[in-house]
């Protein structure tokens, strides 16, 4: 299961650490080792949410995830999107931008380190309304119960995460984005980057989440009624292939996986920086990272972790809040990227820890119920 799940990853890895050895060296082995371990620690959270949308995938659509997906995830996010925010920072063209990233490193570290606002930002917003949503809707299972029921009652007030959201923003261009920074020889204030790359990601949300909400619900339609031809065409001798039983809403359900994929991955691009600017090892590094990432996606769905384990799609929504704040505080401030990669595993092994615990409590009182049943029996049969 391990070696099925975790097979082409640990391919990758092999590739990637022999391709940095002839690239850069042992130095270059060395640097593409740490940026593999920090996107893994970074996009733990990740795999966990990941997981609660995939497992309502069918078999195909998770190897797309892990195939296309991947493609996507390591080209488009890890080494596209770096070049891209120079090119629209700098006001220059993509072959200029990569030419910049390989032979004149500095002052292309310099660039994406200046387009930093907007990303944090975007990428802070965008994460925060997953966080509000997540925390203002009413679940039967709650693990932080003292908080939980009370915002769930708030939750019922409509748009209040829209606000919420919007306030934090407002407070984080006034607070962080305020001082004036140097660029070119003129003032340029940060404040008003931070707003529209802010109301940007929350736009961004509202229709990526609009939109897989809506394709959620036909999604969950098209099982219906997928289900209902499978018995009719097992009646009849046939049987549908796994293609058409995934369906358009699955395609679009991806879509949102990959978007939500890109979300994640802003602080692990930003974070690679303070390690090295090639971008060379920067995309070995952060794809050997994302294939992880995604195999464990995978595993979570197939071993049927989060079903077993409640509490830890809690734990990862609350990372998920906590990456967010943390984003936006690096507007101003540095926080160094163990900082960031704690505070997500601490949460959702806290999360995990109360899954077992939780599960250890259900086992015994079902065992003290079977013990009264079988005494209750006895007395009765004497």
């Amino acid at each position: 299961m391990i070696l099925k799940t975790f097979g082409w990853s640990f391919a990758v890895t092999a590739l990637g650490l022999v391709a940095a050895v002839f690239y850069g060296g042992w130095t270059g082995f060395g640097i593409v080792a740490i940026l593999s371990i920090l996107e893994i620690s970074l996009s733990f959270d990740n795999a966990v949410v990941n997981a609660g949308i995939l497992k309502k995938m069918s078999a195909f659509w998770q190897k797309i995830f892990l195939t296309v997906g991947v493609l996507i995830a390591v080209f488009g996010m890890r080494l596209v999107f770096p070049v891209v925010i120079v090119a629209i920072s700098a006001k220059i063209g993509p072959i200029d931008a990569v030419d910049l990233a390989l032979n004149n490193k500095d002052h292309y570290q310099q660039l994406v380190t200046d387009a930093h606002p907007a990303i944090a930002a975007f990428g802070g917003m965008f994460l925060l309304m997953i966080f509000l949503d997540f925390i203002f809707e009413d679940r039967d299972i709650k693990w932080l119960g003292w908080l939980e029921r009370p915002l769930a009652k708030l939750g019922k007030v409509d748009m209040l995460s829209v606000c919420i959201a919007l306030i934090v923003l407002m407070i984080s261009a006034m607070t962080f984005a305020t001082n004036a920074h140097q660029h070119g020889g003129a003032h340029v204030d940060k404040a008003q980057t931070v707003l529209i790359s802010g109301i940007a990601g929350l736009i961004t949300y509202m229709i990526v989440g609009g939109l897989s909400g809506y394709f959620e619900d036909r999604l969950e339609e098209e099982e219906e009624r997928e289900h209902e031809e499978e018995e009719e065409a097992e009646r009849s001798g046939k049987k549908k292939p796994a293609v058409v039983l995934a369906g358009q809403a699955a395609f679009f359900m991806f879509l949102y996986l990959e978007v939500l994929d890109a979300s994640f991955s802003f602080d692990g691009v930003i974070g690679a920086f303070a390690i090295t600017n090639d971008i060379v090892l920067m995309a070995l590094g952060l794809g050997i990272g994302a294939m992880y990432v995604r195999s464990l996606t995978v595993y979570l769905v197939r071993q049927g972790t989060l079903d077993d384990y409640v509490y830890l799609e809690h734990g990862a929504h609350y990372a998920i809040g906590a990456l967010s704040v943390i984003l936006l505080v690096t507007i101003q401030y540095e926080i160094h990227e163990v900082i960031t990669g704690l505070v997500g595993v601490v949460l959702i092994a806290w999360s995990f820890w109360s899954s077992v615990r939780r599960n250890t409590k259900l086992a015994a009182a079902e065992g003290k119920a079977v013990a009264s049943d079988e005494k209750t029996e006895v007395s009765s049969g004497v």
